[in-house]
């Protein structure tokens, strides 16, 4: 964004139709209005996930360790570009392959600090680089994982969890998404 330019969020109503848009900057707060967002999880060429910690800075859930990326589609943005955008901006890299795999995702969640947040929230997979140079305002650290280890993680360690991500991993869990990644060696 430009300097002096507000960043919006697009507004959703409960069908998940677009009615405005809103400051992204004010948007998260104890009654945060339903909006669009998405993520991404990031996989290299040997199947392995990315998992960050989101930076101490951030507002919500700072320092959880959570999916390779996060955002909000700006108003008229194709999905797509957004998940490139902010991918090159959180994770330094080029996304390859994004594709859609939980359209209907949809989630609330309030952090200990009583900020909620309430997205349509599309689900998607990506090839990244491993030559990752993140952005220390938004990642704090990363690993490179097993699929399996991720799911196993959500199911029997949670907390150390983004709520999303959980709840993300069980519709993995069910769909068979991440059995179906190639792991080769």
């Amino acid at each position: 964004m430009g300097e002096g330019l507000v960043e919006e969020v697009v507004l959703l109503d409960v069908a998940g139709s677009p009615i405005g848009t809103f400051d992204k900057a004010l948007v998260h707060g104890p009654d945060t209005p339903l909006h669009l967002a998405f993520s991404c999880y990031g996989f290299d060429q040997d199947g392995r996930m990315l998992l960050t910690r989101r930076s101490l800075a951030k507002r919500t859930w700072p320092g959880v360790w959570t999916n390779a990326c996060c955002g909000h589609p700006l108003p008229g943005e194709d999905p797509v570009d957004a998940v490139a955008r902010r991918v090159r901006t959180e994770l330094g890299v080029e996304p390859r392959d994004v594709r859609l795999v939980l359209p209907d995702f949809r989630y609330r969640a309030v952090d200990a600090s009583g900020v909620v947040e309430h997205e349509v929230c599309p689900v998607y997979l990506a090839e990244l680089s491993t030559d990752l140079a993140p952005d220390p305002a938004e990642v704090v650290s990363w690993e490179w994982i097993a699929p399996s280890d991720f799911l196993t993680a959500a199911e029997t360690a949670p907390f150390l969890l983004s709520p999303w991500s959980v709840l993300q991993a069980a519709e993995f869990r069910r769909s068979g998404l991440l059995g179906q990644r190639r792991a080769s060696g």
